[in-house]
């Protein structure tokens, strides 16, 4: 058997954390066993579907790099097939008309909740053996229900939440297309399922209720059925289901904020299941180990901290042009001054230890790219009298010192020797000079990046 996963969201939004991990997983599960993994687009929902939800699947699959290998296939270009299955299934006495109004379904349903029964379509169109059905209205257009079998249990094992059975007394005839002919959710979902012939369904916890339906329009169709596995939701820290306030639930949210794609994988794939205490792993890793068996039964909570320390990893980790590349936008939409600056490269190589996103780092880097603007009372504060001797110094020094990290450092400590100084004292104007800011990676390596002219020229400028 080869193993056929998809991932099938339905365009009415963003691709959620959810939904990320949902596609990963069937991803992964594909990839795993070299198998084909499958991007389907539900769009039936004419009222709610977009083609700007489309697109912002499509680019949050590419940017977490979860590529298909076939699709996506769009159920609204499907319509033809859908009707075709409805019409075999009426023939073959697995579905039927049914003339009733919604007005009437839902009297129906007052009528039953009423004596305490569970609500649902009572059959009135249901054909059975010598059973009288009503005249049929004049003018009204029917839906088509499905048969639903009325004895008997809906049995599966479900690979992450284990056996449920759910009995089908607790399952009425569904709608399985509407007045005008177009097909309903579960309908299409069972009918999509067969012809790509999917071997596994990993998806949300909130599809179990779906599942008995689609099982039952399967049997009925004489469809092989897959296996389905029902991975428990996100939560946020404080327990409750992922929302906005728990921050950004869009994946496309992330880049801009910026994460990198491989941290927010890694992320996802903790969420909900664990090979041993491994906490970082490739993509190529993580397909390997990847299986079924341990995928958790309980609710994975979303850790913003856990996040931004990968991320922090995977940016230490990275290649510093790939950086440079992203951090260059960055700055110049914040107006970074490039010329005789020094090379973004090599600014990154120095920053990138301490930066959790692109975006702190871009923020770190723009001290190399600006105009420093010293406040005048932090000036005043560190660049006192006692001080300007020693900066003068040190300034002089800068002329004829090799321009490397461990000489000017010699040079500083032969400054402060002198002027019986202990580094702070020298570093925080040095700092506010060059700069204009307290706080910087160490003073040696911030100079020797600016280059000799450059900071001669700032130390000269505020010594006056």
């Amino acid at each position: 058997m080869t193993v056929r996963t998809r991932f099938a969201p339905s365009p009415t939004g963003y691709l959620h954390l959810g939904g990320a991990r949902t596609a990963l997983f069937s991803w992964a599960y594909a990839r795993h066993f070299g198998g084909t993994f499958i991007l389907r687009i539900e769009d039936t929902d004419l009222e709610r579907s977009t083609p700007e939800a489309v697109q912002a699947i499509i680019d949050g699959m590419n940017w977490l790099g979860l590529h298909h290998d076939e699709g996506p296939f769009y159920q609204m270009k499907r319509m033809d097939r859908y009707r075709e299955v409805v019409a075999q299934m009426l023939a073959a006495g697995t579905a039927y008309h049914c003339y009733c109004t919604p007005e009437e379904v839902e009297a129906m349903r007052e009528r039953q909740r009423a004596v305490g029964d569970k609500p649902r379509y009572d059959g009135t169109w249901r054909p059975e053996p010598g059973k009288n059905l009503p005249a049929i209205p004049e003018g009204r257009k029917p839906v088509v229900r499905f048969r639903n079998p009325l004895d008997g249990d809906v049995t599966w094992n479900d690979v992450v939440k284990g056996p449920i059975t759910i009995s089908n007394r607790e399952l009425d005839d569904l709608v399985i297309a509407r007045p005008d002919g177009t097909p309903t959710y579960n309908f299409c979902v069972a009918v999509d399922d067969w012809d790509m012939r999917i071997t596994h369904v990993i998806r949300g916890d909130d599809h179990v209720n779906n599942t008995p339906r689609q099982i039952n329009i399967l049997r009925a169709l004489g469809a092989p059925l897959p296996e389905y596995g029902h991975v428990p939701m996100i939560l946020g820290a404080d327990g409750e289901k992922l929302s906005k306030r728990h921050g950004a639930v869009s994946v496309m949210e992330y880049p801009a904020q910026g994460f990198l794609p491989e941290a927010m994988l890694n992320y996802l794939a903790r969420l909900g299941w664990s090979h041993g205490d491994d906490e970082i792993f490739s993509m190529e890793q993580f397909c390997q180990w990847f299986d079924l068996d341990h995928l958790s039964r309980s609710p994975a909570q979303f850790n913003p901290e856990k996040l931004a320390w990968l991320n922090n990893h995977y940016i230490k980790h990275s290649n510093d042009e790939r950086l440079a590349a992203l951090v260059r936008p960055l700055l110049e939409k914040e107006g970074a001054q490039f010329d005789g600056a020094p090379a973004l490269e090599a600014v990154i190589a120095l920053l990138k230890e301490r930066a959790n996103t692109i975006n702190e780092l871009a923020s770190a880097a723009m001290l190399f790219y600006r105009e420093p603007l010293p406040d005048p009372a932090l000036v005043a504060q560190h660049a006192t009298d006692a001080v300007r001797p020693a900066l003068a110094q040190f300034a002089e020094q800068c002329r004829n010192v090799e321009w490397t990290r461990p000489a000017l450092s010699a040079a500083m400590k032969e400054v402060l020797a002198a002027h019986k100084l202990k580094m702070p004292q020298l570093a925080m104007p040095l700092r506010l000079f060059v700069t204009g800011q307290l706080q910087t990676p160490s003073i040696d390596a911030v100079l020797e990046l600016f280059g000799r002219d450059v900071v001669l020229a700032r130390l000269e400028k505020n010594l006056g």
